[in-house]
């Protein structure tokens, strides 16, 4: 599937390789074609290189300004053909969102490197998965771009997880995300087991398919920040504490470590609990618990349960002038005020509101 491939190679925008020296200074050392210096500072920062004595992240994924960003960072044992370096990190960025896709190409470029000491050879690879969609080397292992599919990507996290940590509260998480809120999620350290239920998040409204409001790993920096909120909803991951003060960055606090969310001040009218939420909080919780049933299929079923939701919006907007609702067209049902006032905001964010 010839198209298919060149379609998702054409996906990656560049290649970067940044170096620590024996001197503890970290450098970005070469890329191709270009990264740009706002950019480069941001994965500078993001590489973790640069902190002193810090825990290796071997790998960390995130956006900038609509970019994607991979970062494979590893510690260089002796005798390699690298002289004078003690890690180095390999960047991709790309259009996509398919964090185990760049995360096996980047194996493959990190053990070129440490072979031939030379950035010639991963250009080499790199070109190759652009223009064939896949580099083969016998001694470096090989990567073939059609192993991963987008969907697969989308699935990865873990919803099971998410749920068995907050349980009713998920219905938070949920109603957040349906109504296009912002949802800050704080933990200690950028891990696995951070990424891997940040990442998840998405796939509560599965029926947007919508990862590029994912931001798994904000700095508190001015550039980012102001990046961030050109936004509308997103689920941002943060490691520092301080941004549990950050009110202007979110509606819904989500604390990893601690199993607490919060709801600020100025969210609380819009996601107000209340019937409807505690039905859809049961059968999230129902549906995760179900052992038999693995990930794919609860984010299915919460699915299932949403387009429920939005076809008896759409009915509603569909009876209403030019397929508009109004506050007045919801009233008119008598729905309990927390179903009327959750499904107004709905309709609000689905952009099915007349204005």
């Amino acid at each position: 599937d010839k198209e298919w491939n060149m379609a998702t190679s054409e996906m990656m925008l560049s290649l970067g390789l940044i170096e620590k020296d024996v001197n503890a200074d970290t450098l970005w050392v070469w890329c191709y074609p270009s990264i740009s210096a706002e950019l480069r500072e941001v994965l500078l920062r993001k590489c973790c290189l640069p902190l002193n004595n810090q825990v290796l992240h071997t790998f960390v994924f995130g956006q900038y300004c609509r970019t994607w960003y991979y970062i494979t960072t590893v510690e260089v044992q002796e005798p390699t053909a690298l002289k004078k370096v003690t890690h180095f990190s390999i960047v991709i960025t790309a259009k996509d969102f398919n964090p185990e896709k760049y995360a096996a190409f980047s194996r493959v470029l990190c053990r070129t490197y440490i072979k031939h000491g030379s950035p010639v050879k991963m250009m080499e690879c790199y070109i190759a998965v652009l223009t064939k969609g896949i580099c083969q080397s016998d001694e470096n292992g090989s990567f073939l771009i059609k192993d991963y599919d987008v969907r697969k990507a989308y699935l990865a996290g873990s919803l099971k997880d998410v749920v068995s940590q907050f349980g009713m509260e998920t219905i938070i998480l949920y109603t957040a995300l349906m109504l296009k809120k912002r949802v800050v999620v704080y933990h200690p350290r950028i891990e696995a087991v951070s990424l891997f239920k940040t990442r998840a998040l998405p796939g509560l409204v599965w029926h947007r398919k919508d990862w590029s409001i994912l931001h798994p790993f904000v700095h508190l920096d001015d550039n980012e920040l102001e990046n961030l909120k050109l936004c509308t909803g997103y689920v941002a991951g943060f490691v520092d504490p301080e941004v549990r003060d950050r009110s202007d960055l979110f509606d819904v606090y989500v604390n990893l470590p601690d199993s607490e969310i919060t709801v600020s001040q100025n969210a609380k009218e819009a996601m107000a609990m209340g019937k409807l939420h505690k039905e859809i909080g049961n059968f999230i919780v129902q549906a995760a618990e179900d052992t038999d049933r693995i990930d794919a299929q609860v984010i299915k079923d919460i699915s299932v349960k949403t387009k429920e939701i939005l076809s008896n919006l759409m009915s509603l907007a569909d009876e209403a002038e030019n397929s508009k609702l109004t506050l007045e067209t919801l009233k008119q049902r008598h729905y309990p005020p927390a179903t009327e006032n959750f499904l107004f905001h709905l309709a609000a964010a689905e952009q099915l509101l007349k204005i």
